[in-house]
This record gives C-alpha cells, structure tokens and sequence, in this order.
C-alpha cells in the first residue's frame, strides 16, 4: 500500500449534472491527489468501464493510485491498483481472490471493532467515519473526531478519515490524530478543483 494523505472520492451522484467526471478527475490529479476512488453506484458496468478506463488513462502519467468502489470484477477489468468495500460488499478474502495478492483493498469501517476486523480480514488500509454529518450519506450518524483518537492505536494498518472534511475542519481531523483524510463534496463540487486539491495537499504535507 503506497503512502497516502490526500485520498479524494469521486462520487458520480454527487457531480451528476454539475461537470465533466473525466476532467474533474484529472483536475483533482493534477493536483496531488494521493488516491482516487471511482463511486458509481448509480452508473451501468458499460458506464463504470467507459469512466474507470479513462481515468486510468490519466493516472498511469502520475503518482496517483486509483480505486474504484465495491466492484472487483470492473476494477480487475479496467486494471485499477485496487478497490474499495462497503461493509455489505464481497468480504476482503473474495475480493483478493477476483484481484490478486498486490492490488490494494481498502473497506469502509463505523466503529474500533469494525476497523479490527477489517484488519484481521486482510484489508489494506480503512476508512473511518463519517467523522461529521455529510450529505453524501445523510442517513449515517456522526461519529465525532473521537473516533480517530480511539482508533489510532488499535490497527497498526493505515487509516482514512472520512465524512464531512473541508478546508475549515481539516486541521481539527488531524490535531485529533488522522495523517489521511478523504474528501468527496469539498473538492469535486468546488469551484476551483484544481487549487482547492492543492490546498488540501499543501495543508496535509506542511
């Protein structure tokens, strides 16, 4: 699993009308985006080959990983580096089984005792949260930036902070003891996704 900060989730509802998924991509690409999660779940699998296979054209220029979210049968497809699991997709065993012992599966977790389990599981890194309220899940509660205090010594796999993080909490997910965070609203709905990506990097990287 390569060293990551800035993990950016390119969520296709979230943009659904409002620009070019492609160029959004490699706007948040260009600016230093560690990780790029694919999130289609609305979207055909033609569609999710159409887009997985164009931002694959743009990442293999860059350091940039790329994942895409819950299907390891499209990312073994397309050749992403990985992919990444919802608690209700395939366990982390059968998704290795589809890509392979060096692709990188990481699995969204809600709790300490989710997140050790998805080490157990083999998982390569986690996501935590939502750490604050987010739109993207409206249903999902909160779980506080407690949550990263209280994870942070209980998996020695790396660990992603998600849910809610912009510019204006960011440095109170790290003070609380993240290293990583993902973003999906902040960045893709901004207008400036380039210098709101490198406004991200510069803060996470000082």
């Amino acid at each position: 699993m390569p060293d990551f900060r800035l993990y950016v989730i390119l969520d296709t509802e979230v943009l659904s009308g409002q620009g070019d998924i492609v160029e959004t991509a490699r706007q948040i690409i260009s600016g230093g985006a560690d990780c790029l999660q694919l999130r289609a779940k609305s979207c055909s699998d033609r569609r999710i080959l159409d887009l997985g296979r164009a931002i694959k054209d743009i990442v293999r220029k860059s350091q940039t990983s790329f994942v895409l979210n819950d299907r390891a049968d499209l990312a073994r497809i397309i050749g992403t580096d990985g992919v990444h699991l919802g608690q209700d997709d395939l366990p982390v065993k059968d998704a290795r089984k589809i890509l392979g012992a060096h692709k990188i599966i990481g699995l969204s977790t809600h709790s300490v005792e989710e997140a050790q389990a998805a080490e157990r599981e083999g998982a390569d890194y986690i996501a935590i949260g939502p750490v604050f309220r987010t739109a993207t899940k409206p249903k999902a509660t909160p779980l506080g930036l407690t949550i990263i205090a209280g994870i942070k010594d209980k998996v020695s796999i790396p660990f992603v902070a998600v849910g809610g993080i912009d510019l204006n909490n960011l440095e109170e997910v790290l003070t609380s003891g993240a290293q990583r965070v993902a973003v999906c609203r902040a960045i893709i709905t901004a207008k400036d996704v380039l210098g709101t990506t490198k406004e991200f990097r510069r803060r996470l990287y000082s």
